[in-house]
């Protein structure tokens, strides 16, 4: 399937297939796809964890208020992002590039983050926001459903993780075969309402 028709074929599935394995070789390449996301700096924030045993699946699902998803989606993936990425041997996000292409790279990493901890805010949640897109029109391509999902309450899910104080909490993808066809697309604004040339 290409990228078009997987963007208009992607719909949030709210009952998967509780039997349905993917296999190791799809898991890989669906999280090896993700992690090819763009980010700011190349700083690749993103932190995924994907919670396989079904103790810890079904105590997601009651933070989750019930949500069949957090139990029967064939695979989760729960969107961290590392806020103090820039920091952290920042250099290694430039490795491949000329020393002095990286050497500036990283200066310029420090400039604009350093004291700014409401970009560092932004800028992770962004990165989460650009890889789970990724992850879901990849999924489209390979004939899996996904679901985001904000629905659950964030400390409880925060500490069933052990989220690092200095992370944040993106949303939680429900990946699996669907039981049922997804409702076909609700509503679509139209262009004209959402798109302006120059200014509003």
């Amino acid at each position: 399937m290409d990228v078009i028709n997987a963007v208009y074929n992607r719909r949030s599935v709210k009952q998967f297939d509780p039997d349905y394995i993917i296999s190791a070789e799809d898991e890989r390449k669906l999280l090896e796809a993700t992690i090819q996301s763009p980010s700011s700096f190349n700083i690749q924030h993103w932190r995924l964890i994907i919670p396989r045993e079904p103790g810890l699946r079904a105590k997601l699902a009651k933070a989750g208020y019930g949500q069949s998803q957090f139990t029967d989606a064939s695979m989760l993936v729960i969107f961290t992002a590392d806020m103090r990425a820039w920091q952290k041997s920042p250099e290694r996000y430039w490795i491949n590039a000329p020393a002095d292409v990286r050497s500036l790279q990283v200066q310029r990493m420090q400039d604009t983050h350093a004291g700014n901890e409401a970009l560092q805010r932004d800028e992770a949640q962004r990165s989460i926001g650009i890889a789970m897109q990724t992850l879901m029109l990849v999924a489209q391509s390979m004939e899996y459903e996904t679901c985001a999902m904000m629905g659950y309450d964030p400390d409880k899910v925060a500490s069933l993780i052990q989220l690092p104080d200095d992370f944040v909490l993106g949303p939680i993808v429900a990946l699996g075969k669907a039981l049922q066809q997804p409702f076909p697309r609700p509503a679509q604004l139209s262009l004209d309402e959402v798109a302006y040339d120059n200014s509003f």
